[in-house]
């Protein structure tokens, strides 16, 4: 059974002692708008009120990215990641990449 990596945006664990830095992570994943998603934003600018598809869209990039950048710290026999950033960027019209990157460690409890 495999262990279970430990995420966070801190730099440091409480409790845990960094004992080894096995360098940069990262996952990203570009997604484009949804056609059926952009007729209801549209709607919802008349109207007001948060925009669902979109936000789903977001979340489920999001996790495949984590995903993605934690495959890699388990590839290098990470503890976990440590001081995890995303990042968004367009890279066309109706398409935006989400990054995740982080820290890939070793610990050990204090």
């Amino acid at each position: 059974m495999e262990k279970d990596l430990i995420l966070t945006n801190m730099e440091t664990l409480p409790g845990h002692r960094i004992v080894e830095h096995l360098g940069l992570v990262q996952g990203n994943t570009i997604r484009a708008k949804h056609i059926g998603r952009d007729i209801m934003a549209g709607l919802k600018n008349i109207v007001g009120g948060e925009l669902k598809g979109y936000t789903e869209l977001l979340s489920e990039a999001r996790k495949e990215a984590t995903e993605r950048m934690s495959r890699q710290a388990r590839e290098l026999g990470a503890d976990a990641i440590v001081n995890i950033r995303f990042a968004t960027s367009s890279v066309m019209q109706g398409a935006a990449e989400l990054f995740a990157y982080g820290t890939a460690v070793k610990l050990e409890k204090e």
